[in-house]
């Protein structure tokens, strides 16, 4: 099985941005800990400040992966482009959160990508990514 983990803006800064909001592990120690507790799975990390970026990263594995976790970042509640894309591949997105996004400002309580997805999971720290890697086992 493969799933890419796609990130997107200022989730480079993880483990130095807004601990309070976002927790204090950088991203590469986690997804380190992720690949060695599910080893049979093949884990692929990708993460850009660049929304044309990531839009080529759903478009080069979207047809070959068995799934994607992406986490849009504040890209979530504005990209039509980034929505659009995942509705043109065939792989299976899930949407994910580090904060819970609906105690968070209003603005974010709208994700352009939602509709398109398999599901979003919201709240639960880096394990929210562990959850919805869950939902493709």
């Amino acid at each position: 099985m493969k799933i890419q983990i796609i990130n997107g803006p200022n989730l480079n800064l993880l483990g130095k941005r807004e601990p309070g909001i976002y927790g204090s592990e950088g991203f590469e120690n986690f997804f380190t800990s992720l690949k060695q507790k599910y080893p049979k799975v093949e884990l692929f990390y990708f993460q850009s400040n660049v929304e044309g970026e990531l839009i080529n990263q759903l478009h080069d594995v979207g047809f070959e992966f068995d799934g994607i976790i992406m986490n849009a970042g504040a890209y979530t509640h504005t990209s039509v482009a980034i929505a659009d894309a995942i509705a043109a591949i065939k792989t299976p997105v899930v949407e994910v959160h580090i904060s819970n996004v609906y105690a968070r400002e209003e603005y974010r309580h709208h994700s352009m990508m939602a509709k398109n997805c398999k599901g979003i999971i919201t709240g639960f720290g880096l394990r929210s990514y562990e959850l919805a890697l869950l939902s493709f086992l």
